[in-house]
């Protein structure tokens, strides 16, 4: 497979978790973790859609490189709670 770009589905209407890179004083809450393949020549940069096929315009495009993370997770451990299970299962192939 070819480099994936992780991005958080945030959730407009509460503020429980912080994500890694939003400004100090911030708080978002992290809905559902997505995967999304990177745009061509450009691999920090996210595909318009999610490996799930959702629309990734209004998603935030985190820090976390599962290629810098060999034998860890595709996503960021504190998220494992609300990983898309369809992303999970398309890296999972």
């Amino acid at each position: 497979m070819s480099e994936i770009v992780v991005v958080y589905e945030l959730d407009k209407s509460a503020a429980t978790h912080s994500s890694p890179g939003t400004p100090s004083g911030e708080e978002r809450h992290v809905r559902r973790v997505h995967a999304a393949p990177a745009a061509p020549g450009a691999p920090t940069a996210t595909g318009p859609r999610t490996l799930c096929g959702r629309d990734t315009f209004a998603m935030e495009t985190t820090r976390w490189k599962p290629s810098e993370h060999s034998g860890a997770p595709w996503y960021p451990a504190e998220y494992a709670s609300v990983v898309c299970p369809d992303c999970d299962a398309v890296i999972e192939t």
